[in-house]
C-alpha cells in the first residue's frame, strides 16, 4: 500500500491555510482555553521562527468564529460561543526597519485597511490616534469587543539595537501606539503580543499593570516548539523515512534528531522542546543542516556582543536570575538576555533553593551555527571558511592527527582579535573548551582525578585527549604535570588510545607558541 505523503508546512504560518489544505498541524489549541479564561492582556517572548506567528494566526481564526477549522482539535471541545469578534492583526514581521520611516509606512498601510473595513471616514492626526479611533469603530460596528494580536511587536527595536537614533525614534512611535491598549480597555476583549523581549520604556509594560507575561510560566512553556510526545505522535512516518535515508534504526534516528534540534527550555519546569522550524525542514528535505541558524541574521548579534565587550568564552554555561533574562534595551550591558532571547542560549537547569537559572547552548545545530556565524567576527577567518575549519578540526581529532589539529588551533588563536580577553590561563582554557564543544566534540574542563584536575579532556570514538595548559610557561612543563599526576589512569583500561598534550600559551605573542604530545 502506498504511503500517504505528509504535507509539511515549511514556511507556512497561516492556521487557515494549514487546515484548509491538509498540512500537518500540531494541536496547540489547548492553550487557547487558558488564555480566554484568563487575563485581558498577554505577552509571550520566544526566539524567532519558533511558532509565534502560527499561534497568533490560530487565535485569529478562533476569535473570528471559524469553527470548521478546529474540527478534531482540542478547541472544538471547549465551552465557547464561537461568535465573530473583530480582530486587528498587527503584523510587524514584514519589514527589516533598516531606514527611518519604515515603521510609519507599515502602520499606515494596516490602519488604512482597518479604516476602510470599519467605516472610519475622517482620519485622526497621528498614527496612535487613528488606531484608537479604529478600535472604537470596530467595537461599535460589530457589537463585540476587539481582539488585538501583535506579531513581533518589538522587531523594529530588535533590528535597530545597534542604531540608537533609529531605535529611540521607533520606540517612541510604538510607545504611543501601544498606549491605546490601556486607554481603550472598555472596547477590548484581548490583547496578545509576541516578540523576543520585554523592552523598557514602552507603555505596554509600564502602563499595563495587569499584563500577563507568560514567557517563563510553566503552564505555557510548551505553547511553541515541539515536545517529545508531539514528535512521536505526529512524525513517525517522517522519522522512519529519515532513518531509511541514513541507514539507521528509528531509535538511533530519534537520538540524532534530539542531539541536533532538541534541548530548548523556556521555564523552570519545561519539557524538552524541539525547534519546529528545523524539524519541518529536515523532514521535508531529509538532510541534517543548520536550518534555524541559517535563516537569521547573526550580524546584529555579533555587533552587539562586540559593542558590549563580551568574552564569548564565558557564555557556555551562565548562571543568572530570572530578572537577568526578562528585559532588553539599547543600554543593557549584559549579553545574557540577548543570547537567551534570540535562542542561542536556553535554560538548562533551575535551582529552586537559590532561585538561579543555568543557561547553555541548546543543541548541535546552535553549537555549530553559533561557531560558524560568530567566528568570523572574532578571528581572521572568512565566513565561508568557518564550516571548512569546523569539519576539518573535528575529523582530524577523530582520526588522531595531532600535528594537523594542533597546527589548526595555533592558527586560529593567532587570528583572534585583540579585543578578546586572553589575559590569563582560564580564558585561554575556556576558549579551547568553547571551540571543541562547538565543533561537536565531547569536551570537559577541570576534570577531577585522584591526583588533581585535567585542564581539558576531549573524547572521540577512538581517542581520549588529555590536555594540560600553561600560561607563559612551557609545553614540557605541562606534559610533565600530566605524567607526574598520572592523569591517564582513569582510562588505562579504556579501549581508546590516550594522547597526552602539553600546551603553552604566550601572552606576549597572544598565541599558542609551543606544544608537545605523547
Amino acid at each position: 500500500m502506498e504511503k500517504v505523503k505528509i504535507k509539511y508546512p515549511v514556511g507556512q504560518q497561516s492556521f487557515e491555510v494549514l487546515r484548509k489544505n491538509g498540512f500537518l498541524y500540531i494541536d496547540k489549541t489547548r492553550f487557547i482555553e487558558k488564555i480566554v479564561t484568563g487575563s485581558q492582556y498577554y505577552f509571550m517572548g520566544r526566539p524567532r521562527r519558533f511558532g509565534k506567528s502560527l499561534f497568533l494566526s490560530t487565535l485569529k481564526s478562533f476569535f473570528e468564529g471559524k469553527r470548521e477549522l478546529f474540527k478534531g482539535l482540542y478547541a472544538e471541545t471547549m465551552d465557547w460561543d464561537w461568535k465573530t469578534y473583530p480582530v486587528l492583526y498587527l503584523d510587524l514581521n514584514t519589514e527589516r526597519y533598516a531606514a527611518p520611516g519604515m515603521l510609519d509606512s507599515v502602520l499606515n498601510t494596516m490602519l488604512c485597511e482597518w479604516e476602510d473595513e470599519y467605516g472610519v471616514t475622517q482620519k485622526a492626526d497621528t498614527l496612535s490616534q487613528r488606531f484608537k479611533v479604529i478600535i472604537k469603530a470596530a467595537y461599535k460596528k460589530s457589537g463585540h469587543p476587539v481582539v488585538i494580536l501583535v506579531d513581533e511587536y518589538d522587531k523594529p527595536l530588535v533590528n535597530n539595537i545597534n542604531n540608537r537614533e533609529q531605535f529611540e525614534s521607533y520606540r517612541d512611535s510604538l510607545a504611543a501606539l501601544y498606549s491605546n491598549f490601556k486607554s481603550s480597555a472598555d472596547y477590548i476583549r484581548l490583547v496578545f503580543l509576541t516578540g523576543v523581549s520585554r523592552f523598557g520604556k514602552l507603555s505596554v509594560f509600564s502602563g499595563l499593570n495587569n499584563i500577563r507575561d507568560i514567557s517563563f510560566m510553566n503552564d505555557f512553556s510548551a505553547i511553541c516548539g515541539i515536545t517529545e510526545k508531539e514528535l512521536t505522535d505526529n512524525f513517525q512516518q517522517g522519522i522512519s523515512e529519515l532513518a531509511e535515508e541514513y541507514g539507521r534504526s528509528t531509535y538511533d534516528e530519534m537520538a540524532q534528531l534530539k542531539r541536533w534540534y532538541d534541548g530548548y527550555h523556556f521555564a523552570a519546569k519545561c519539557p524538552d522542546l524541539y525547534n519546529p522550524f528545523s524539524l519541518l525542514q529536515i523532514f521535508s528535505s531529509r538532510q541534517y543542516f543548520n536550518y534555524w541558524i541559517s535563516s537569521g541574521n547573526s550580524s546584529l548579534l555579533a555587533e552587539q556582543l562586540k559593542k558590549t565587550d563580551t568574552d564569548l568564552t564565558e557564555l557556555i554555561r551562565q548562571e543568572c536570575a530570572l530578572s537577568d533574562l526578562e528585559g532588553l534595551d539599547i543600554d543593557s550591558s549584559s549579553p545574557v538576555a540577548l543570547l537567551y532571547q534570540t535562542g542561542y542560549l536556553t535554560i538548562k537547569h533551575y535551582d529552586a533553593e537559590d532561585d538561579i537559572y543555568t543557561l547553555g547552548i541548546p543543541n548541535q545545530e546552535v553549537k555549530q551555527g553559533f561557531f560558524e556565524s560568530l567566528l568570523p567576527w572574532y578571528t581572521s577567518l572568512q565566513k565561508d571558511q568557518s564550516r571548512v575549519f569546523i569539519v576539518a578540526l573535528r575529523k582530524e581529532m577523530e582520526r588522531g592527527e595531532v600535528d594537523k589539529f594542533m597546527m589548526r588551533l595555533t592558527s586560529l588563536f593567532a587570528g583572534f582579535g585583540h579585543d578578546l580577553k586572553f589575559n590569563e590561563e582560564r580564558n585561554v582554557q575556556n576558549a579551547m573548551l568553547l571551540i571543541f564543544s562547538l565543533v561537536g566534540l565531547k569536551a570537559d574542563a577541570e576534570v577531577r582525578t585522584s591526583n588533581g584536575r585535567i585542564d581539558i579532556l576531549v573524547r572521540t570514538p577512538k581517542y581520549v585527549y588529555i590536555m594540560e595548559l600553561k600560561f607563559d610557561g612551557s609545553a614540557e612543563e605541562a606534559l610533565r604535570q600530566i605524567k607526574e599526576k598520572e592523569y591517564d589512569l582513569p582510562w588505562s583500561v579504556d579501549s581508546r588510545k590516550v594522547i597526552e598534550i602539553g600546551i603553552n600559551y604566550s601572552s606576549k605573542k597572544r598565541r599558542i607558541d609551543e606544544w608537545k604530545a605523547e
